[in-house]
């Protein structure tokens, strides 16, 4: 079974490393103006209504299981590269943690860029996409960290399981989803747009 092994546990100086990814990761979202909380004023433990102006403001919403999944697969990658097929002699995989965290940072970062946020608008349903304010993506961030802690401590099935659960769950709710989000930000389909507008 996909458990977290002796050589996959982050020792003191990575989990050091993962705080510091964190701190630099909320100071780069500073530094390049993004809102603190979301411009209503107020912070939510849920926020619920995709086609909304507080979507991806608040501490949670639709697309946490979308983050939560990221960790379950950065999980899984690192299993494989560092403990299964012991690339670099293993000798990476105590460092899995930060570098899933950093890879997660990158894309957080990137995703409130003018370039991202425009494909955003452009491609997907969400036509009114202003970016996270900085709690959503350090929650984004943290929901990432727990998907990665728990798929260390059940099945590689288990794991897989949640996932589709989660990803069904979204697409029923909202009629969008990690994989669907992935898909229309990339290889956008028309008539997947035109489906999830119609939610």
């Amino acid at each position: 079974m996909l458990r977290m092994g002796e050589t996959l546990y982050p020792h003191r100086r990575a989990i050091v490393a993962t705080l510091v990814l964190l701190a630099v990761s909320l100071a780069v979202l500073f530094a390049m103006d993004r809102p603190p909380i979301c411009t209503c004023g107020e912070v939510k433990l849920w926020h619920g209504v995709v086609q909304s102006s507080g979507n991806s403001q608040h501490i949670t919403d639709w697309y946490s299981p979308s983050h939560f999944i990221h960790g379950i697969i950065m999980y899984g990658l690192a299993w494989l590269l560092w403990d299964k097929w012991a690339l670099f002699g293993g000798k990476v995989a105590p460092w899995a943690l930060p570098i899933a965290v950093l890879v997660e940072a990158a894309w957080e970062i990137s995703e409130n860029t003018p370039a991202v946020i425009d494909r955003y608008r452009e491609v997907t349903i969400s036509w009114g996409y202003s970016g996270d304010s900085i709690v959503n993506s350090m929650s984004d961030i943290g929901w990432m960290i727990a998907g990665f802690m728990l798929a260390a401590r059940i099945s590689w099935k288990a794991s897989a399981a949640l996932s589709v659960v989660l990803e069904a769950v979204a697409l029923w709710a909202i009629r969008d989803n990690l994989t669907l989000n992935v898909i229309m930000l990339f290889w956008p389909i028309e008539a997947i747009r035109q489906w999830q507008g119609m939610g």
